[in-house]
Order: structure tokens, then sequence, then C-alpha cells
């Protein structure tokens, strides 16, 4: 959990009142937050630099160190944590941000030196702090700048910014640039800081937009601090929470949370929740009920007993599948899930169609390229590490395989419905690659193919260093349910 560090005078001047530090933490746990840690300003700065730690004195500021949820980006500073906890407790209302209309100002003149970017490099490469960075855009053929219209530059992301754009104590007007590989998360880092700057406007949370034009001619307004709404069912949050609550209620709670909600105009039993710029955490119903639950308060939601569940019929099936096996003598494997292309293919004999397995997009390993379609590779494997064990061998897996195409399996299957009575199986030859031929068969049950058995073909007991003869089985027991 991110930790955020803040003034505890500071904090209580915002808040409109000083609290005891039980009752602090009392606030901060019925807001869904809590109180990590109280030091001082100097306890923490002899802390970064290794020094000894002075005794406190009376005039020491302190400093609270507060845990916020990883989700809540705008109450990683006082401003945004102080406004949250003040519409907590009724102190003040949502505010509504506005964007002002787009107006041209006058730049002012500077004497600086010029440099053409690669002059620009050079001259970086004896600063200790700037010549780590340079690697990221030195050998690029051009580089990233931002400027002004008078194309005075502003910034040389991600070098270093130009002294025109420098922020001093006297500086009114403030040009906040957000620079990312992702749109989506720069966005949200711009609104954050946009909406905490915004409280100290001149004209209190009205900010001015920036016309962005990007290299292809488009062009778009910057910061969008429009709000979009979303419809929660009463039912799901009531259901969830465990509490009966009134449209009315969840609304006011809604409300203590940063989220104007009113009454659905197209479910009478839903809720429109209005999302502002500054929670970018509500993505889902269930965020919105977690705000509820929260400003409810989790010590006011009654404790009741879970009624016992039954397990679900496949783990049921499962579960006996192993006790009889193991009754009979064998001993039960557990293998990955995830196998590299060789195993699921060339090993068994077996040719890659591309439309059978699951690839893994970015695999730690060459063995963990794919998802098993079968339990055959796991098995062999563990045969092959304990050729040297006494015979016979009898292990058993019951497990999880992926097929990209499900319906393949139905297809493959239903050619062989026998005439006649359709509620038992049967077995018929097969010819899978893995196997050797006439001496294997699948079984086909009320039409459809739920398993294979055999002899394994001797090419790929030697591809897994299997030097004895092997038979295998393999059900699909989810047909059985």
């Amino acid at each position: 959990m991110p930790t955020v560090s803040v003034g505890r005078d500071r904090l209580f001047a915002a808040l409109g009142r000083s609290y005891t530090q039980e009752e602090f933490e009392d606030l901060c746990f019925s807001f869904g937050i809590e109180l990590d840690d109280v030091t001082t300003e100097k306890a923490v700065i002899s802390k970064e630099k290794h020094l000894e730690e002075e005794k406190p004195c009376a005039d020491d500021e302190i400093i609270y160190k507060i845990e916020v949820p990883a989700n809540r980006y705008d109450l990683l500073c006082l401003e945004g944590l102080a406004q949250a906890l003040r519409i907590f407790n009724g102190l003040e209302k949502i505010p509504r941000y506005t964007v002002a209309k787009i107006s041209k100002e006058s730049m002012h003149k500077m004497h600086v030196k010029n440099f053409r970017a690669d002059e620009l490099m050079e001259f970086y490469k004896s600063d200790l702090k700037l010549k780590k960075f340079l690697h990221i855009i030195e050998n690029s053929s051009v580089f990233p700048v931002i400027y002004d219209c008078n194309r005075t530059v502003l910034s040389l992301p991600p070098i270093i910014n130009g002294a025109h754009s420098a922020i001093t104590l006297k500086t009114k007007n403030v040009f906040i640039e957000c620079t990312a590989t992702d749109l989506t998360k720069a966005k949200i880092v711009l609104n954050t800081m946009v909406t905490t700057f915004a409280t100290y406007c001149e004209r209190k949370f009205e900010v001015e937009p920036v016309e962005v034009i990007s290299f292809d001619g488009n062009s778009s307004v910057y910061p969008d601090l429009s709000e979009y709404n979303m419809e929660v069912p009463l039912s799901y949050i009531t259901g969830s929470i465990g509490v009966p609550l009134e449209v009315d209620e969840v609304t006011n709670l809604l409300k203590r949370m940063q989220l104007n909600a009113e009454k659905a105009a197209s479910e009478v039993h839903s809720i429109s929740v209005s999302v502002p710029p500054t929670r970018s955490d509500i993505l889902h119903p269930c965020d919105v009920m977690e705000d509820v639950a929260i400003a409810y308060g989790y010590n006011n939601i009654p404790k009741r007993m879970l009624s016992s569940l039954k397990p679900l019929p496949l783990n049921h099936l499962s579960d006996l599948i192993r006790s009889e096996i193991a009754m009979s003598g064998f001993t039960e494997v557990l293998t990955w899930i995830l196998c590299s292309k060789k195993e699921n293919f060339e090993m068994l004999n077996r040719k890659d169609d591309k439309s059978t397995a699951v690839i893994i997009g970015n695999p730690r390993s060459s063995d963990f390229e794919v998802v098993r379609t079968s339990l055959m590779p796991g098995m062999l494997k563990t045969v092959g590490h304990n050729k040297d064990h006494p015979k016979p061998i009898k292990i058993y897996e019951v497990g999880d395989v992926v097929l990209l195409d499900e319906k393949k399996d139905v297809v493959m299957g239903t050619p062989f419905v026998p005439v006649g009575d359709k509620s038992g199986y049967y077995i018929e030859l097969s010819d899978e690659p893995e196997f050797l031929s006439g001496r294997q068969a699948k079984i086909i049950y009320k039409g459809r193919r739920i398993g294979i058995f055999g002899i394994v073909h001797p090419e790929v007991l030697n591809n897994f260093d299997i030097p004895d003869p092997c038979s295998f089985v393999e059900l699909d027991i989810e047909n059985f349910l």
C-alpha cells in the first residue's frame, strides 16, 4: 500500500478542526485508510541521510504517515486527502471541475545560448545527473521536444526541462505537462494533477485547457474533466453488502465518497452514478458497491454465519475418481498445466495446426510456451524422470487441459454414433500418432468421443527417454456431468 506523509497541523487546518490521535485513527478507519506512523520532520530527514536520530523537541513538526489504497491516486497529497475527508465528514460539497476557454497569451523573450540537438547531447555528457539518461534518445534519428508557439523549447523529455518553463515563488501561471507511453495512464496522471492544483486557481476548480496537435495533424483538447455516468442496480449493492438499503440512502452514502448519485431514470431500482475525473479507480459496479460499504461503515454491517456450501459437481467427481484410482494402487502426480510447444506436439508425433493450443504471450522460459492440450506430456516426463524406480510405475493425474476450439472434439466424435442403444459407451479403433497403430482405441459415449487409450508409440517413449513400454488412457470427465 502506498504511504503519503503530511504535516499533522497542516492537515488538521485543512480539515477545519484538531483531532486526538485516537480520533484521527477512527476517522481513517471509517474512510478506508490507515494511520501507519507518527514521526517528525527531523526524524524523517535523519533516517533518509542515515544520521543519528535527535531527541524530539516541542517545536518539531509532527508528520503523519498514512496508508492509502493503491487505486486512489487522488489521495497521494495533502490537498486531495483533505478534500476527500472534508466531503466524507459532510463539511464540503463535491466540486465540479470546469475548463475555461482557450486563450492566447504573449510570450516573453529570453537571452539564452542556442544548441543543436547533437551538440546538446555532447554538452550533457559532462553532467553527472543527466548523462546516465542520455542513452534513451541519444542514438535516435529524431528527438522528442516540447516547445511553444514561438518554438521556444520548454522540455526535452525524458532528459531535462527548459529554464524558460521553470517555476519560481512568483509564478502565477503553471503549465502542467505529462508525457507517457500509455495515453490512458497519461490522462489519469494529468487529471489527478490538474484537479489537485485547481484548488489554488483564481477561479476555484476552473482550469485552462491546452490544444494538443499530434504528428498526424489530429488535435485534442486536454484536460478532459468531463464526468461519465454508470448505472448500478440497487439489488447488486445491497446483495453484495448484505444490508437492506433504499435508493436515497445509497445516494447519500455515495456523495460522502465524492460520487454524485441519483435514482436512475431508466430503472426504478437502479442508481445513476456520476464519476468525476478525480475517481479514476471507479471502473465497475463493484467499485461503487465498495464505496457504499465504506461510507456505511464496515463495523455497522451485521455479522452472519455463511451457509454451508456443497462442492461443485466437477470437483466432487474429481475427488471420487482420485480416491478410487489411488485405492487401486496408483500414485497421483501433479504436473504443470504449461509446457513447451515441442512437448505438446513434436515429442508426441503431433502436428501443430495453430488452432488447438493456447499460446502464452510472454512465457518465462521455453518450458512454459503453451497451455497443455493433453495430460500425456507431463505424465511421460514424470515416468522419464523416475525410470529407475521399481516397475511397474503406476501413476495418474486429474487435471485441466485447454483446447482453443472446444467444438473440434464434438465434430470428431459425431460420425461414430452407433445404431441402437445410445445410453452406454463403446470403443472404436483410432489412429493417433502418439500411439502404436492397431494398439489404440477411442471411447465413444452418447455419440461423443470422451477419451482414448492405447500403447504409447516407441518414438514418443524415446523422445521422453523412457526405455520401457507404456500404456496410457485419458478421459474427459466433464462428459459425465
